[in-house]
């Protein structure tokens, strides 16, 4: 643990580290809801393969949380505000200002206002931990491999998608069966 603690990534690194984590929760969300309804449904705001607010939980915690890494019960409980505080705002934002419900927890126990349920954060509590322990050190690794003039060359180019997909997702956000609900 005492590594990790110390651990600073590059911003290269974490660049990457929001753009892996962006899709894994994508991959996640598509997955789920492929044993649900039993069709591919591309869940998110955007039309690309990503979850940004996956990506910037990820990110967030390697960076805000350092200092509680020496402390993994602590660190579990402030992973689960960060997250919540995170998902809570975005849901938030995204119903007051594209009036629509990317998702909804009113049905489950202990939740707040359907944008936010204790089941989810006890998952991004457990996530956390593992990104912060094993994934993100043994990513880190890997990524440092690269030559780094293609890591910023593919920084570049996934940022400049993004930008592009986020700008025309602001004005045509993806909406449908399985992906929203109006509020």
């Amino acid at each position: 643990m005492k590594n990790n603690v110390q651990k600073t990534y590059s911003i290269s690194t974490l660049i990457l580290m929001f753009f892996l984590f962006s899709f894994t929760g994508w991959v996640w969300e598509v997955a789920c809801h492929l044993v649900e309804d039993r069709m591919f449904i591309n869940r998110g705001v955007l039309f690309g393969p990503w979850l940004p607010i996956y990506g910037a939980g990820g990110v967030m915690i390697l960076v805000f949380l350092k200092r509680f890494f020496e402390r993994p019960g602590l660190l579990f409980v402030m992973i689960m505000t960060v997250c919540g505080v995170i998902e809570y705002v975005t849901g938030w934002w995204l119903e007051t200002f594209l009036h629509t419900r990317w998702w909804d927890y009113r049905d489950f126990v202990f939740q707040i206002q359907g944008r936010v349920c204790l089941i989810g954060l006890l998952v991004f509590g457990i996530g956390g931990l593992a990104f912060v322990y094993g994934i993100a050190p043994r990513l880190d690794k890997v990524i440092q491999k690269m030559n780094r003039h293609v890591r910023e060359l593919v920084c570049i180019l996934l940022i400049v998608l993004f930008v592009a997909d986020f700008l025309y997702s602001m004005g045509n956000p993806n909406r449908g069966f399985g992906i929203t609900t109006p509020v």
